[in-house]
């Protein structure tokens, strides 16, 4: 029985990282498609506006909480989550753990070329690892039954969809049934970028102190519009507790 809290609609687990891992692992040894989404305030925002997204996000096997703002978002709530879990996070860990198994990860996502240099990187930062193949995310609706033969000729067991906010999870809602192999699927946004080092992840102590939004702030000023998000976020979740007690 999942422990979950909801935030504009949106169910949240209450999971610690290594929990999330424990869960991860666990789904590449099921017999069916699972789907694991990190929504941060902004795709909660966006799902607040949009019930086929929001019904998209609560069909997850697993979503965690991926920014500082939904931690804060639920203990507004008087429901916290034990911690954050961010995608990037949580992905490292589940390859760290398939480098010493015979499962491999297809890379799908990211500007043409990108996934090819994820991919060495990864088999040089987690030697053993098995990558089955790769993806770029640009493509018109004809080319996706080419890619989803690729993925299922592949042979991959977990599948990096990183195409972005919405567009990944309604990609993984409408053709998990036409995956063979694959096991797990993860939205994880523009982790393929980082993987192939075009963008920096902020330093420890700026993750550690909660502000990794600030650093990528101070990277992207082009990213106000985004971070405009985190205030209404919050200002709605103080109005829907407040809507809950009438």
């Amino acid at each position: 029985m999942r422990d979950t809290v909801e935030i504009l609609g949106v169910k949240i687990d209450k999971v610690t990282e290594e929990q999330a891992l424990e869960i991860a692992k666990g789904f590449l040894k099921g017999d069916k498609v699972a789907k694991i989404y990190t929504p941060n305030p902004e795709i909660i925002m966006a799902a607040r506006e949009d019930s086929d997204f929001k019904k998209i996000l609560n069909d997850a096997d697993l979503c965690t909480a991926d920014g500082i703002g939904v931690v804060y978002g639920a203990k507004i709530l008087k429901n916290p989550v034990p911690c954050r879990v961010a995608g990037f996070d949580l992905t490292c860990n589940l390859l760290d753990y398939m480098k010493d198994t015979e499962d491999s990860v297809f890379l799908f996502g990211a500007k043409p070329g990108v996934a090819k240099i994820a991919k060495q990187k990864l088999m040089e930062k987690y030697p053993g690892l098995k990558v089955a193949g790769t993806n770029d995310g640009y493509f018109s609706k004809g080319d996706i039954p080419a890619i989803v033969e690729k993925i299922n000729n592949s042979g991959a067991k977990l599948l990096l969809v990183c195409l972005g906010m919405k567009k990944q999870e309604q990609w993984i809602a409408e053709y998990q049934s036409e995956l063979k192999t694959v096991k797990l699927c993860m939205g994880v946004g523009g982790t393929l970028d980082v993987f192939a080092g075009d963008v920096k992840r902020a330093p420890k102590i700026f993750i550690k102190l909660n502000l990794e939004w600030f650093y990528r702030l101070m990277k992207q000023p082009s990213r106000i519009g985004r971070f405009a998000a985190l205030p209404k976020f919050v200002i709605a979740v103080f109005k829907s507790k407040k809507g809950m007690k009438k």
